[in-house]
Formats: structure tokens, sequence, C-alpha cells
């Protein structure tokens, strides 16, 4: 039986600039990072070091050409912030591309994009 989700993998173009991206305008952290030394590198990040959740960031083209076929698509993630007026003020203010701030069944959510153009959203849970 599954008990969580632990990792999710994120297929970039650049791994230092999504790093970048990611530590810069979100403030997550590099929890780990690896490299077997033949081209294969990733690179866990969280929101912090207790998250029970973690993004790696693996490079897209390495992947690509060792699992041809496989889905690198950007996988629809969903953050939760207790103030997503202050955080999408924040990132805006730190030239991240934000939407509007919009009212759904569920709550107020916006969505923001990284370097790549990968979209994702945050929803406010207090």
């Amino acid at each position: 039986m599954i008990s969580k989700v632990g990792q999710i993998m994120l297929y970039v173009n650049n791994q230092d600039e999504a790093v970048n991206f990611w530590r810069e305008k979100l403030g997550f952290q590099v929890i780990s990072e690896e490299n077997n030394g033949q081209g294969m590198r990733w690179i866990e990040i969280a929101a912090n070091k207790d998250a029970q959740t973690s993004i790696v960031l693996h490079n897209k083209e390495f992947v690509a050409k060792m699992s041809p076929g496989m889905n690198l698509g950007t996988p629809s993630l969903l953050f939760f912030s207790e103030n997503i007026v202050e955080l999408r003020s924040d990132l805006s203010n730190k030239n991240v591309k934000v939407g509007d701030i919009v009212t759904m069944p569920s709550g107020r959510v916006f969505n923001f994009a990284d370097d790549e153009e990968n979209y994702f959203a945050v929803l406010e849970k207090k």
C-alpha cells in the first residue's frame, strides 16, 4: 500500500537555472545532489528540510536519450500557501510570471511559471 508521495520528478532543460529559480524565487532548499559520473545528475529540492515531498530535477535531454518514449512533460503541481496575496506579490516583484488570483470552489488560487515556461498553481490553505 502507498503511504505518501515522496518525490516528484521534474524534467528540465537546464538544471542549474532550475535550481536557481526554485531557491532564489521560491525559497526552496537543496536537499541532495547526485551525479553518477556518466551524465546522470539529479538535484532534490524541497520547500524545507522537513518536507514530506520533494522535487527532483532531472536533465530532460539526458533522460530522453536514456528512456526514449518516456513522458517528460511537466506534472501539474499544486502548492499550498497560507497567504497567496503576499506570495504572489513577492514572486511578481522577483519578475516571476504570475497569473491573477481567482476564487475556485476549493479556495483562492493563482499560477506562476518557472524560467522554462512550466506552469504551477498555488492554493491558499490556512
